[in-house]
């Protein structure tokens, strides 16, 4: 017996900038990911450029953020490892991966397609049409497999000139450009795709905030501009889809993580609502109900933010809401007002260690229930189709006589698979689930691949050594059977 719908949507997601490679080929343009080099756990990321005078410098990465120096282009420059130019090569291995995600049994393949790919610099008003012709041959791939596409439109992935050019989307005319592309993908892909996404973890200005304790109001207008104009042309994206075609489903994504108040204390009770209000539901209110919710004016407030907003914003954000509610989510964290002897110290992760919870090499709680908390808040709050289309563990992998035992990944998925089940059984109306990642994949935050989440192994390294050979992992099989049950067989 199971409590999985009849058509759930069983699946995995990848990233574009993170697994495809060819950021040359066929006429793509940069990307901010091609200029950044690689990392680890203790050693951030950088992004390479030259200063107007021509001179090389680096400047620390921070996700998804454009941060480069006043009058700097950004740059490929010799002496570095820029992980993400290659990837695991998709670009060339899309066939045989795809083969194997069918293998698994996927009803779903959640991708994102590289903006650069099809618009070079970003600001074209023709598109690139091999770069078309690409995700054409993926489209009719997944396609002949009976595997639904899922694609994200933009995941961390601007084209390099333009976002160079806008400021990291704190001038206006970056919206026109993201609408243009999105209307093209709409156009061009009209058979082949029904299910969008318009902004990967569109949350996450304000939550790589959250990290860092010397983030200034500049730091804070910055980002809730940066979300509002994504938010606007998201809505005016969702509107145009609709109109090409009414079959279009479009979500939102979110960066889920629950937060739970650190002790009994009132002030750490209050202090978990506000945090929940920043960091998630800030963003998907807005896109949910198209329109800001009472408590932003208070967020602006701490940070004496004053956002560039029209009426004609108002209406787009009020006339282009979401049909599906898409999440990612790898951990819970604490929020409190207390001061804290035992401090969580990883990627994209701090604050208070939960004594409750196992955290992994990378500093994340392991949390399964935390997922089934979050699933049922969300629904309760905007009771709407949801999807969880990010969720896995980021661990070191050995092969062992061609063989890859992974069973701290299975029981990961197995526990977060049970804890939406129970969400199910409670009412929430969950339609699909995809792993992060089906394939191993180019960390977003470190830079490295030894943190590897995928079902299938890719023989590379962190300086970008290897054979690009795919394995398939012990918990490939335990996938594998647990979809051709739809969730009943987990053991």
């Amino acid at each position: 017996m199971t409590v999985f719908p009849k058509n759930f949507l069983w699946g995995g997601a990848t990233a574009a900038n993170q697994i495809e490679g060819g950021y040359q080929e066929d006429g793509r343009g940069l990307a901010l990911s091609d200029i950044m080099t690689a990392g680890s756990l203790k050693k951030s990321r950088m992004i390479t450029y030259r200063d107007q005078n021509g001179q090389p410098g680096a400047v620390k990465a921070l996700s998804g953020r454009n941060n480069l120096p006043l009058h700097a282009q950004g740059a490929v420059l010799p002496g570095y490892y820029y992980p993400n130019q290659i990837a695991v090569d998709f670009y060339h291995h899309y066939r045989e991966d795809i083969k194997m995600l069918a293998e698994m049994g996927f009803k779903t393949y959640r991708m994102s397609i590289s903006w650069s790919r099809i618009f070079p610099r970003g600001d074209e008003e023709e598109p690139n049409q091999k770069g078309l012709d690409f995700y054409h041959r993926i489209f009719a791939e997944l396609r002949k497999y009976q595997i639904e596409p899922l694609v994200t439109i933009s995941h961390y992935d601007d084209p390099l000139v333009i976002s160079q050019k806008y400021h990291d989307w704190q001038e206006r005319g970056m919206i026109d450009r993201y609408v243009h592309y999105a209307e093209t993908l709409f156009r061009e892909y009209q058979r082949q795709v029904k299910y969008w996404l318009t902004f990967n973890e569109i949350n996450a200005p304000l939550l790589m905030l959250s990290f860092d304790q010397t983030a200034a109001d500049c730091d804070y207008q910055k980002a809730y501009q940066k979300l509002h104009y994504q938010m606007v042309a998201s809505s005016r994206a969702v509107k145009i889809a609709h109109e090409i075609d009414p079959e279009n489903v479009v979500g939102t994504m979110i960066c889920g993580v629950t937060n739970y108040p650190g002790t009994p204390d009132p002030a750490d009770i209050m202090l978990a609502r506000h945090t929940w209000e920043k960091l998630i539901y800030y963003a998907s209110d807005v896109q949910v109900k198209g329109t800001y919710p009472p408590f932003a004016k208070r967020l602006w407030q701490e940070h004496h933010v004053h956002l560039k907003m029209t009426q004609q914003d108002q209406q787009d954000l009020l006339a282009g809401k979401v049909d599906l509610y898409t999440f990612s989510y790898y951990h819970s964290s604490i929020a409190t007002t207390h001061q804290v002897k035992d401090e969580v110290k990883g990627n994209f992760a701090a604050g208070a260690r939960n004594p409750y919870l196992k955290y992994s090499q990378w500093g994340w709680a392991t949390d399964a229930t935390g997922l089934q908390y979050f699933l049922e808040t969300i629904y309760d709050r905007y009771r709407f189709p949801m999807m969880v289309v990010e969720n896995g563990l980021g661990a070191t992998d050995q092969v062992e006589d061609g063989q890859v035992h992974d069973p701290e990944r299975i029981d990961y998925y197995r526990e977060h698979i049970k804890a939406m089940a129970r969400a199910i059984a409670n009412g929430v109306d969950l339609l699909g689930y995809t792993t992060w990642a089906c394939i191993d994949s180019i960390s977003a935050g470190t830079g490295q691949i030894s943190k590897r989440y995928g079902l299938i192994y890719v023989d590379r390294d962190d300086e970008g050594k290897g054979s690009l050979k795919r394995l398939r992992k012990d918990s490939f099989y335990w996938y594998q059977k647990v979809i051709a049950t739809n969730g009943a067989e987990l053991s």
